[in-house]
């Protein structure tokens, strides 16, 4: 198992100076560690698969970090400011990732077995995803059992057709995870959750879903949250005529700053992407919650959700929308950290440190 782990970090090093995996000091025992079941699209080396393999990464998170920074391992780095392996392992197939998780799920109480899957964005490593997912747990508090669905990324910031390429050749292999973790016995809640380009992969294994008839398994999803999605407009409001009734509740949170999403605009010839409109208006007929986090927004203000600590405690008091969420016609009264309204029939809630 520890063979396996290193040969992963070895192979994903030669990707560059940037998120590597990297085990632990030998003998080091992590105050926080948290598991990530992992299904990937791509390779050792990056290349696409046709089926995604399996494995668990138990991640050492730095107790000694602010909340919100995703510190990456380098050498002879300190194991208590640097995220890091701590374990875990290659699972032999689709069969045995779904026992293994039913056997975690076993050992937990009714209240954490909820399953989070976190879809990855443009540009990111293996490495980077993994990490990614387990700070965002770590940082949002979320209960249950925390998966990740890595596809094939160049890695490259010019790379950005190639990275959309591979994100939609993975819309299968996407699928089938889905399909496996709503199957999973014994456990709670299923909520999916992508960033960026991520958005665009999960809208469209939704839709797959949708025209191959496969109602049951969207019926059996109990969430779906888009954060800063890097999605033209009109191509999401096309996904959504054919999936039908979306999965509740349905959350996409945007931000007018998005630096980054106005530079994919702009390549893309459009005025906005799904992930930085203004306000509900351009959604205000469809049955979601627009989360406005902008007075948040830091840098290039693309992952608000992950950077902001700030945010991060509003949020986890979001997690049981109905009790939040305004009658028809009605208003919140802002007991998240900002104002809550209806646009029709989505949801507006615009959140502000000033709450």
């Amino acid at each position: 198992m520890r063979h396996f782990l290193l040969c992963l970090a070895l192979c994903l090093s030669a990707c560059g100076p940037r998120g590597v995996l990297m085990m632990a000091p030998a003998g080091y025992q992590p105050r926080i560690a948290e598991p990530v079941w992992i299904a990937s699209q791509r390779s050792l080396s990056g290349d696409h698969v046709p089926q995604p393999w399996f494995s668990r990464i138990d991640v050492s998170v730095p107790p000694d970090r602010a909340a919100g920074r995703l510190a990456y391992p380098r050498p002879g780095g300190d194991p208590d400011r640097q995220f890091l392996v701590a374990g875990g392992g290659r699972i032999a197939d689709a069969r045995a990732f779904r026992r293994a998780i039913e056997r975690d799920l076993a050992g937990r109480a009714p209240d954490d077995r909820d399953i989070m899957l976190f879809v990855h964005g443009y540009n990111h490593s293996f490495a980077e995803g993994v990490y990614r997912t387990a700070q965002l747990a770590h940082d949002l508090q979320l209960p249950g059992i925390h998966a990740h669905f890595s596809w094939p990324s160049r890695m490259k910031p010019y790379a950005y057709s190639g990275d959309r390429d591979g994100a939609l050749y993975s819309r299968d292999g996407l699928v089938q995870t889905i399909d496996l973790l709503a199957r999973t016995r014994g456990r709670g809640r299923i909520v999916l959750m992508a960033h960026s380009m991520g958005g665009q992969l999960l809208m469209e294994a939704l839709r797959q879903i949708a025209l191959s008839g496969r109602r049951d398994l969207l019926d059996r999803i109990d969430g779906v949250i888009l954060m800063s999605p890097d999605l033209d407009l009109r191509l999401f409001r096309s996904q959504v005529r054919a999936i039908g009734p979306l999965p509740q509740p349905f959350v996409i949170t945007t931000s007018p700053r998005d630096r980054a999403l106005q530079l994919s605009a702009l390549i893309s010839d459009e005025p906005l992407r799904l992930g930085n409109i203004p306000d509900a208006r351009p959604v205000a007929d469809l049955n979601v919650v627009v989360v406005d986090t902008g007075a948040f927004s830091t840098g290039y203000g693309h992952f608000d959700v992950a950077d902001s600590p700030a945010l991060q405690r509003i949020l986890t008091r979001m997690r049981d929308l109905d009790r939040i969420l305004p009658d028809e016609g009605g208003v919140g009264p802002g007991l998240i950290g900002g104002a809550v309204s209806r646009v029709e029939q989505a949801v507006q809630v615009v959140l502000s440190p000033a709450f």
